[in-house]
């Protein structure tokens, strides 16, 4: 299925719907990321243990720390090669005439990330707005227990590459004004201005960059915002310049970002592959904290 067949989201009503008798696979694709305790704490863990407990009847749980990631990869959650994302959607069972639905037990961010790597892919998967909660919160009943029958293989996927993602050289040109576009932290203001601990090496944000926190594209009950008020909250693009170049600490809240503005009728988007953890990782590339508009230029007298 095309990614232009299908739209981004879909609520709990309508995915009950499909359910029944329909060729649809839900995917529970839930990591557990706690706060920093300090910088550098990096602690992600499967959400394995909570899918058992409640899940949507019939999903499968995806860890993607494992699968849809590159394995071989040196960071963590890094897009998977075309060959690994074919075998991957193989091995779970999807085919390619199946409806996915993707979701998680967090602030959809999770869900996100898969459905870009998909997205870039060319295939038309969607986000179930506001994950199990909503789910939940609608009545919608849930399973317990561990995966009763594994899913069987499907023929290999024949899957494209959309250039979606940005690599650091991509950000490094852009942050100097080397190349056009324009970088977006989709980080909370804090981290954005390097006020709270971080997961990586450094605090704060690449020089140039402008914030549209993934969270605060989410109503109170972790809902995506109406249409009107994400295009007011996307006002710090206002004369932006393509493409749009967004980045978090690891490269999963930004695929939140990304989705919201997808919904805003934006494109020419991509994200930050490596994000903050490759960026810091590297003391030769600038950080500045703040959220003073010079910023880019300390960084550049830097």
């Amino acid at each position: 299925m095309t990614q232009t067949s299908v739209t981004p989201l879909i609520d709990s009503e309508t995915l009950s719907q499909l359910l029944p008798g329909g060729n649809v696979v839900v995917l529970d694709v839930t990591v557990h990321f706690p706060p920093a305790r300090f910088d550098g704490d990096y602690r992600p863990e499967s959400g394995y243990a909570g899918w058992t407990e409640a899940h949507i009847p019939g999903s499968r749980h995806v860890d993607l720390m494992t699968t849809f990631s590159d394995r071989g990869a040196s960071l963590h959650f890094t897009k998977p090669t075309a060959e690994q994302l074919a075998l991957d959607l193989a091995a779970a069972g999807i085919g390619a005439d199946a409806t996915i639905v993707i979701y998680d037990q967090g602030s959809m961010t999770w869900a996100s990330r898969l459905w870009w790597v998909l997205r870039n892919a060319g295939i038309g998967a969607r986000v179930l707005d506001g994950g199990l909660a909503a789910w939940t919160w609608h009545g919608f009943a849930v399973e317990s227990g561990e995966e009763r029958t594994p899913a069987q293989s499907v023929a290999a996927w024949d899957v494209a590459d959309l250039d979606l993602w940005a690599d650091r050289d991509d950000v490094a040109a852009v942050s100097t004004g080397e190349q056009p576009g324009t970088l977006v932290c989709a980080l909370a203001p804090e981290q954005f201005a390097g006020t709270e601990k971080t997961r990586y090496s450094r605090r704060g944000h690449i020089p140039g960059s402008r914030n549209l926190s993934a969270k605060s594209l989410l109503d109170d009950n972790g809902l995506m915002l109406p249409a009107t008020d994400l295009a007011s909250r996307a006002h710090v693009l206002s004369a932006s310049v393509a493409p749009i170049i967004i980045y978090c600490g690891g490269g999963v809240s930004a695929c939140l970002t990304a989705l919201s503005l997808v919904m805003s009728g934006y494109d020419a988007i991509k994200v930050y592959d490596g994000s903050l953890e490759e960026w810091t990782a590297d003391p030769t590339l600038p950080m500045v904290a703040g959220t003073g508009p010079t910023d880019s230029d300390r960084c550049r007298e830097s």
